[in-house]
């Protein structure tokens, strides 16, 4: 693996890390217009935004661990259709959260040599496809 992959597979994994920490942290220290959001907008009830919060957290932790990389961005992927859905629901732009998914499985593939190995994007040499 070259450096260049692995620096790439890093920034990618780091981007939305950072994204989905911001977000986990303004659900708990945000303003208080996020909080009425949540119940007013979205139509979560008033004490779930810890949980999201956490929830949120907890992927970003198991992502970041390199062990358990691949549970978290599975973790994070199922998080982040859920923002998907809440968008879609709201009539709002729902590409932030599905690009958020894609940078996290990206950064993974690229800096994790095993994922490459079972996800190849070419066949290897001398394979044929199925007829």
């Amino acid at each position: 693996m070259s450096r260049s992959t692995l620096w790439a597979g890093r920034i990618l994994t780091a981007l939305p890390a950072l994204l989905m920490t911001f977000s986990a942290a303004l659900k708990f220290f945000g303003p208080p217009e996020i909080a009425q959001q949540f119940t007013s907008k979205y139509g979560y009830p008033p004490g779930s935004l810890a949980i999201i919060g956490v929830l949120e957290l907890a992927c970003v932790l198991v992502y970041l661990v390199p062990q358990t990389a691949v549970l978290g961005a599975i973790l994070m992927a199922a998080y982040l259709g859920g923002a998907v859905s809440t968008h879609v629901r709201a009539s709002e732009p729902w590409f932030a959260p599905v690009l958020t998914a894609v940078m996290a499985w990206l950064g993974l593939y690229l800096r994790d040599p095993r994922l490459r190995a079972l996800v190849p994007l070419r066949r290897p040499e001398g394979v044929t496809a199925p007829s």
